[in-house]
């Protein structure tokens, strides 16, 4: 397939993320942005600049005409909706069009056989390729893979992740974790492994990378309770109730954990079980030698810090993984892909 230069690029949907998004894609030299979608009626007709908060307009308008954008000739969409509408990935990829999301999306796990066999037919019939990420799953099983790679007898990789997220739990994508159920809620482990689903997709990804085939994984759930009333922005949390929540995946060799990913979450430091947190990433890997890396996530304005820029921050440490792979996953071979079939993503430096 011939791709153009610079690779075109349409934008799905103006969300959080997008926002992020638009503003990386315009920053590189060997990216163009053609043409954006947009769900609401109320967006289109209003330029992507405006939409994602970038400053300056870009001449490039919304619309939800998806035949309008095929038009443009796009090397790859920008898929980032909160949850992904498989119709419509189906269409781009049979019309020949690379995707990139952050939509929950990276080993097709969770989107059952026949929705997956969808995607892999349309893929080869239009010669294009689906890939997913996001910081965490995502980009962290690629580093946990890559500092693998610099020991003997590697027995197991751990991708840690730790965060208050009091300022942001009333955020869309913590809905269905179960924040102030009650404390021995008998549902709420299953409910909690349907919700982390999508980290499920990422231990697949550090299976591969780690040239695990068909991994077996193993849930496993953990709660803290807050010790006081919680009035937090969009999810209030009683005393009692859930207001900390524990992940891990873990990939299963012959009945033996041999990797893993555990997330921890807290709405508050006050919690009757004592749990701590420190923020950030932390990958480690046990072998001959013991490595560990740490991933400090930090502002470049420390002196002007709102909750607004540390959400950007996050949103910006989710996009950019996925718009740094857009030249590799163009030059992927069809199907549905993961970090372990393309060259490792980087910033372009100008």
């Amino acid at each position: 397939m011939t791709f153009h230069s610079p690779l075109r690029v349409v934008q799905w949907t103006t969300g959080n993320i997008a926002r992020q998004a638009v503003r990386a894609v315009m920053d590189r030299s060997d990216l163009e942005l053609v043409g954006c979608f947009a769900f609401s009626a109320d967006k289109v007709g209003r330029d992507v600049g405006d939409l994602c908060g970038l400053g300056y307009d870009t001449g490039i308008v919304a619309t939800d005409d998806v035949g309008a954008l095929l038009a443009t000739e796009p090397d790859c969409v920008l898929y980032t909706p909160l949850h992904p509408n498989i119709d419509e990935l189906v269409g781009l990829l049979e019309a020949g069009v690379n995707v990139v999301t952050t939509s929950e999306i990276l080993s097709g796990r969770t989107m059952g056989r026949a929705n997956r066999n969808r995607i892999e037919t349309a893929a080869q019939a239009g010669g294009a390729t689906l890939f997913g990420t996001g910081m965490n799953p995502g980009w962290s099983q690629l580093l946990a893979a890559v500092a693998a790679g610099n020991s003997l007898g590697v027995g197991h990789v751990r991708v840690r992740e730790a965060a208050d997220v009091s300022l942001f739990v009333g955020d869309a994508n913590f809905d269905e974790f179960g924040w102030g159920r009650p404390a021995g809620d008998p549902g709420h482990p299953a409910d909690l492994e349907r919700a982390s689903r999508t980290f499920a997709e990422g231990a697949d990804v550090l299976a591969a990378l780690l040239g695990i085939d068909d991994p077996v994984l193993r849930f496993t759930p953990g709660f803290a309770h807050a010790t006081v009333d919680l009035d937090l922005p969009g999810r209030p949390i009683a005393a009692g109730t859930v207001a900390g929540i524990d992940l891990r995946w873990e990939i299963m060799v012959e009945e033996r954990a041999v990797a893993e990913l555990h997330s921890r979450f807290v709405a508050t430091r006050e919690l009757i079980e004592g749990w701590s947190v420190e923020h950030g990433y932390r990958i480690e890997v046990d072998g001959d030698p013991q490595i560990s890396i740490t991933v400090g996530i930090m502002p470049t304005d420390l002196h002007n810090l709102t909750v607004d820029s540390m959400r950007d921050l996050g949103l910006r440490i989710s996009a950019l993984p996925a718009v740094n792979a857009i030249p590799g996953v163009c030059a992927a071979a069809p199907g549905l892909k993961t970090y372990a079939d393309i060259p490792p993503p980087t910033a372009r430096i100008s």
